[in-house]
């Protein structure tokens, strides 16, 4: 049962189509880790612009997966790109981005055998 993660955006999207929500988890569980390490970095070496663009592009995906709390701290991280603020003021948000992500991941292995 997922806890972590919520697929019913994905379902309406695809006319519940089993296979286009396998894609999405898959793409989900491959790629968004990557990005993570990109923001991560972004955020550690000032670099704003890195930042943003790997924030922007998971942005969607947390949305999609009804990842709500995920989803409107990368807005906060995005805000603080623009800002080009603190790294220690962005850090614990984050910190919770990322367990939350690493979170999902696991249990969308889980569920969905991958």
């Amino acid at each position: 049962m997922a806890l972590n993660y919520n697929l019913s955006k994905v379902y309406a999207l695809s006319d519940n189509d089993p296979e286009f929500v396998n894609q999405v988890v898959t793409l989900f569980v491959t790629e968004v880790p990557l990005d993570l390490i990109q923001i991560k970095l972004g955020i550690k070496t000032k670099d704003h612009k890195l930042a943003y663009s790997y924030a922007h592009k998971i942005k969607p995906t947390l949305d999609l997966l009804g990842m709500n709390v995920a989803f409107s701290e990368i807005l906060e991280v995005e805000a603080w790109t623009k800002r080009e603020g603190k790294r220690k003021e962005i850090n614990d948000t984050f910190d919770s981005i990322e367990s939350q992500i690493e979170k999902a991941v696991k249990e969308i292995k889980k569920d969905f055998d991958l």
